[in-house]
């Protein structure tokens, strides 16, 4: 019972070996086989054991394998980039070589990045949609090509985003003047006062969009009621 515990107790203390999920996760997507994902789990349990250039004989100890099978394995997986061989100098100055996983890793980050990258623009994509159908819901019509064409330049050449667009068109609606004209010059002077946000719109906007009621004095009793009249900043007036 003794031997038993003190056996239990050395299995408990064994070191951990870590595998970041991404691996199990990704390795298929890079086209690495079951098999060669097998050789690297013990290329990276190696690596904990402190044996960082394990020969296809101590692989041969822990796999289903010959050793040439390994030997090919191991050839595989140097040619796909997914493991390299380094060289190091250990505290004697004597030079030993040693695998290298940090390519696989490499991989599997550019392999993430390039998924984000097509994500993104997949939600730029969407995001375009919803403002052209929102442009030809203001206009009461389908936009024709060459009007997609200069929405899309706000969007790709002048860096404006989906949101200050979409301010500007509604700032064209208030006024009654729904042209791309007309939001193509609230573009571009809100552009050259490097208005970049809707706080900093609505800040500009309150300068111009001033009401007031005007009263004449011969005005009649009846009249003191009616709504205020509301001027709106002409954008088009503007001048370089």
């Amino acid at each position: 019972m003794h031997e038993q515990n003190a056996r239990f107790r050395l299995w408990t203390e064994q070191k951990t070996v870590l595998v970041p999920q991404l691996f199990f996760k990704h390795y298929k997507e890079l086209k690495i086989t079951d098999d060669e994902a097998i050789i690297l789990l013990h290329l990276i349990s190696f690596h904990a054991e402190n044996n960082d250039f394990p020969t296809p004989n101590d692989l041969e100890q822990r796999l289903h394998k010959t050793n040439n099978e390994i030997a090919i394995q191991l050839q595989r997986l140097l040619q796909k980039g997914f493991i390299e061989i380094s060289q190091g100098v250990d505290v004697s100055g004597k030079i030993f070589e040693k695998y290298s996983i940090y390519p696989l890793w490499e991989r599997i980050l550019d392999l993430l990045v390039s998924k984000d990258r097509v994500e993104e623009k997949s939600a730029k994509k969407n995001e375009e949609g919803e403002l052209f159908s929102i442009f030809e819901q203001e206009f009461g019509r389908l936009l024709s090509p060459m009007e997609l064409e200069t929405i899309s330049m706000w969007l790709d050449v002048d860096k404006h985003t989906p949101e200050i667009i979409k301010a500007a068109l509604k700032e064209a609606v208030i006024a009654g003047k729904i042209s791309l004209r007309y939001i193509d010059r609230i573009l571009f002077e809100w552009k050259k006062k490097n208005i970049t946000s809707l706080k900093q719109v609505e800040q500009h906007s309150q300068q111009f969009h001033t009401k007031s009621t005007f009263v004449s004095p011969n005005t009649k009793t009846n009249q003191a009621n009616q709504p205020p009249k509301v001027s709106f900043y002409n954008w088009l007036d503007e001048r370089e």
